[in-house]
């Protein structure tokens, strides 16, 4: 199955509502560039690669977005700012996380980006119903915390239903993007916990399996230096982990 959804893009072949995923470049670098980006921003800039980030993801004014997990609101901050007015972010954090004194600190953050930004809501709820969403979506995105969710504080999560939630969370179309820590090939399953990492392949196949179709997918965060033995807060690689960015899509129904 995976192979064939990397065929289909290796064809060419358009999934529909794809022709609209572009955003003006003008939009994208007066967002990055604005100079009211709180310090702890934009410090973070060079590993994250925000611009071609958003370019690739293809958020556009007035869409409707998902950031799962939020943490201290880094691309919540992004996301409204290409979004607009017609547009709204959700900012969404799994109470699981609470327990962590860095999430508390991080929510408090976009709370007072939300009260000064309308098109910013912040809410938190168990992992599964925080993916779910008073309207319909045009992106999720979860970025260095899919693989949180199989971890034992989490619960863990029910992946198969996790991703049923965030299908049913978007509009026909809408693209469900996923970056995380690359793990080894043939890493245990635990080294969700010990290492903070995942294998790609993991992350494909529970996706696929929910009945997303793997639109595309980034090098953007890759770094082959990283040896993918290290946990990703080790003072050696922290910053620079080989990562991968997936961009999956709801086909139209």
């Amino acid at each position: 199955m995976i192979c064939a959804a990397i065929a289909l893009i290796a064809t060419g072949w358009a999934f529909a509502g794809g022709a609209t995923d572009s955003v003006p470049a003008s939009v994208i670098s007066a967002v990055v560039s604005d100079p009211a980006r709180p310090p702890t921003d934009t410090v973070r800039d060079v590993d994250r690669k925000p611009a071609e980030t958003l370019a690739f993801v293809g958020v556009k004014p007035g869409d409707k977005v998902a950031d799962y997990a939020a943490g201290a609101g880094y691309f919540t901050r992004l996301f409204s700012g290409v979004i607009g007015p017609e547009g709204h972010v959700y900012a969404v954090v799994p109470s699981a996380l609470f327990m962590y004194p860095n999430i508390v600190k991080g929510i408090a953050e976009i709370q007072a980006y939300a009260a000064k930004h309308p098109n910013v809501s912040v809410t938190a709820a168990s992992a599964l119903d925080a993916a779910r969403f008073p309207e319909k979506l045009d992106v999720f995105w979860i970025s260095q915390n899919y693989h949180d969710l199989k971890d034992p504080f989490m619960g863990p999560v029910d992946m198969a239903a996790f991703n049923k939630a965030v299908y049913e969370a978007l509009k026909p179309g809408g693209i469900y993007v996923v970056v995380d820590h690359s793990a080894a090939a043939g890493a245990p399953a635990d080294v969700t916990d010990t290492l903070h990492r995942i294998e790609k392949s993991v992350v494909l196949r529970e996706v696929l399996a929910a009945g997303f179709k793997l639109d595309s997918e980034s090098a953007l965060l890759a770094n082959r230096a990283d040896p993918r033995t290290a946990g990703v807060f080790d003072k050696s690689i922290r910053g620079r982990t080989d990562q991968f960015i997936l961009k999956f899509r709801k086909l139209l129904q």
